[in-house]
C-alpha cells in the first residue's frame, strides 16, 4: 500500500507542469466568464493583501513550519555563509540587475514598440519588484526542495527587518537613475506588517504549538514519521488553488493586453533565473549543503509581490502601467519558481549532503594537494 501511495505521489509531481497550465487556464476562464467569483473574493482585501490568497499561502507554509525545530535555530548563526549569500544577493545585486535588465528591454530593445512614458512606468514597476525579495512564498519553495526549515525561517526574518530600512532608499535611488520623477516612495507599513503577521507570525505560531502538543503527547518519532507526512500534498494543492485565484483576478487583463504582458514578462523571467543561479552557484562554490543553497537561491528569485503591488498602486495608480508590471510579476512568479524548484531538485547531487560532508570533501581535497 505504501508503494502504491509513493507511485501516486510521483505521478502527480511528475506532471505538475500540466496541472499548473490547466489551473492558469481555469483561472483565466473564471476571470472572463465567471467574473462574479473574483469580484466576490476581491471584497476580502485589506491594505492590498488578498485574504483568500493569504489563507492558501498559510496552508502552504504550515507544513514547512511543522518541520522547524526551534532548538536548532540558534545553530544557524554558527554557519552564516548561507545568510550572507541571501543578504548580498537580495540587496546588493538583485535590485540593480533588475534595473539594468528592465532598462535594457523597456527603453532600448522595446524602444520602437513601447512609448517612452509607458516604458518608464514599466521600469518603475520592475524596480519595485526587484527591491522586494520574497518573505512568504520562499517557505513553499524551500519545502518543495527539502530546504532547511530553521535556516529558511532565519532568512525570512532577517529579510523582513532589512526591508524596513532599505526598501525605500533603494527604490528612490533607482527611480532617480531611471529618470522616474515621483515626489517620494514610502513604505506601506500596514501592508508590510499585515503580510508579516499573516505569512510568518501566524503559521509559525501554529506550527510551534502543533509541534509542541503532538510531540508531548505522542513523541517526536510519531510527529516526524506519521503526523508531518499527512501534509505532503497540501503545499502543492495550495499552489494550484492560488494560481487559479491569481489568474482569475487578472483574466480580463491578460486577454486584453496579451502582447504587453508578454513583453513585460521577458525581463522579469530572465531576472528570476539570473538571481537564482547567482546565489545557487555561489552556495555551490562555498560547498554549502543543498538544503541551505536552495532556499538561498529561492528567496532572491521570488518576490514580495504584495509590497510591490501596494506601492505601485499608491504611487502611480491602480490602472497605471507600473501597477500592470508588478501584476505581471505576480502572474509569472509561480510557474517560473516551480521550474526553478525542478532544477534545484535535479541538481541536488552537486552539493554535499551535510555540512559534515562538505568539511570531509574540503579535507579530502586539501590532502590531495
Amino acid at each position: 500500500m505504501e508503494k502504491k501511495k509513493k507511485q501516486g505521489i510521483g505521478f502527480f509531481e511528475k506532471y505538475l507542469t500540466v496541472w499548473v497550465i490547466l489551473c492558469m487556464a481555469v483561472g483565466i476562464a473564471i476571470g472572463l466568464w465567471a467574473h462574479f467569483i473574483p469580484e466576490f473574493l476581491g471584497q476580502f482585501e485589506y491594505y492590498n493583501v488578498s485574504i483568500p490568497v493569504a489563507i492558501l499561502i498559510w496552508l502552504m507554509i504550515y507544513p514547512m513550519m511543522l518541520k522547524v525545530d526551534f532548538s536548532s535555530i540558534k545553530n544557524v548563526g554558527k554557519s552564516p555563509k548561507g545568510l550572507l549569500i541571501t543578504w548580498v544577493t537580495n540587496w546588493l545585486i538583485k535590485p540593480f540587475t533588475m534595473f539594468g535588465l528592465a532598462y535594457l528591454f523597456f527603453l532600448v530593445i522595446y524602444k520602437a514598440i513601447i512609448p517612452a512614458d509607458i516604458a518608464k512606468d514599466y521600469l518603475a514597476g520592475a524596480i519595485l519588484l526587484g527591491a522586494a525579495p520574497c518573505t512568504a512564498m520562499v517557505f513553499v519553495w524551500s519545502h518543495l526542495t527539502k530546504g532547511n526549515p530553521a535556516h529558511t525561517l532565519v532568512q525570512v526574518a532577517t529579510n523582513d527587518l532589512i526591508i524596513l530600512v532599505v526598501f525605500a532608499p533603494i527604490v528612490g535611488l533607482l527611480f532617480m537613475l531611471g529618470g522616474i520623477s515621483v515626489e517620494g516612495v514610502g513604505v506601506p507599513w500596514a501592508t508590510l506588517f499585515l503580510s508579516v503577521a499573516l505569512f510568518v507570525v501566524i503559521p509559525l505560531t501554529a506550527g510551534w504549538l502543533t509541534r509542541s502538543i503532538i510531540t508531548k503527547r505522542k513523541g517526536l518519532e510519531f510527529f516526524e514519521k506519521k503526523f508531518i507526512p499527512k501534509f505532503n500534498n497540501i503545499t502543492v494543492i495550495g499552489l494550484l488553488l492560488t494560481l487559479i485565484i491569481i489568474f482569475s483576478f487578472q483574466g480580463r487583463t491578460i486577454v486584453e493586453q496579451p502582447i504587453n504582458i508578454l513583453l513585460i514578462a521577458v525581463p522579469l523571467i530572465i531576472q528570476t533565473f539570473l538571481i537564482f543561479f547567482i546565489a545557487y552557484f555561489w552556495a555551490k562554490k562555498w560547498r554549502l549543503p543543498h538544503n541551505i543553497a536552495s532556499p538561498a537561491g529561492m528567496i532572491g528569485a521570488s518576490n514580495f509581490f504584495e509590497l510591490a503591488v501596494a506601492v505601485a498602486i499608491s504611487v502611480f495608480g491602480l490602472k497605471s502601467p507600473a501597477a500592470l508590471a508588478t501584476i505581471v510579476g505576480v502572474l509569472v512568479e509561480v510557474p517560473v519558481m516551480l521550474a526553478l524548484v525542478r532544477i534545484a531538485n535535479r541538481t541536488r547531487h552537486w552539493f554535499p549532503e551535510s555540512k559534515k560532508g562538505a568539511i570531509a570533501d574540503i579535507a579530502k581535497a586539501e590532502s590531495k594537494n
